[in-house]
């Protein structure tokens, strides 16, 4: 529950910031050389929608055992993460991760790298404990007939 009330936090604040500095976040996403343009927006609206939901789940229902919230944690995380590793990776130089829009801006470096590794292990820790959580459908038995022809036959063996 503590987890799911921290990582509610910190998703509503990645999307208040991002929200307040929309107009910048097609250029911040743009630094990372994926997308850019209407693709740019585009992820920029699918990111901080996921994080509206993450955030406001999270708060509102830390309890809460549904998956849907946990999965979109999980790809939110995703592409953040891919965002990060394939631009380190390929030597871009990010001035602004993006994660809090224009705010509390840091520059794509293996802390980054670590922070994004963090939020997937906690998307993971998040994803084992939904399951273990969801209630076991019960198995039926179905109930067999012991039945010779249509005729009952004893349970005694004769």
């Amino acid at each position: 529950m503590v987890l799911r009330l921290v990582l509610g936090a910190l998703c509503a604040a990645m999307a208040a910031g991002q929200l307040a500095s929309f107009d910048a976040m097609p250029g911040i996403l743009g630094a990372y050389r994926l997308v850019d343009g209407r693709a740019a927006t585009g992820l920029a609206v699918v990111l901080i929608a996921g994080e509206l939901v993450c955030g406001a789940w999270f708060l509102a229902r830390p309890r809460s055992t549904a998956i849907a919230p946990v999965w979109v944690f999980t790809g939110v995380s995703l592409i953040w993460s891919t965002l990060a590793v394939q631009a380190f990776a390929r030597g871009l130089t990010v001035d602004n991760c993006g994660c809090f829009g224009v705010y509390l801006s840091q520059r794509l470096s293996w802390f980054v790298l670590a922070q994004d590794a963090l939020l997937l292990l906690y998307a993971a820790l998040l994803l084992r404990g939904a399951r273990s959580a969801r209630p076991a459908i019960p198995h039926t038995t179905v109930a067999t007939e012991n039945t010779t022809q249509g005729r009952d036959t004893p349970d005694d063996g004769t």
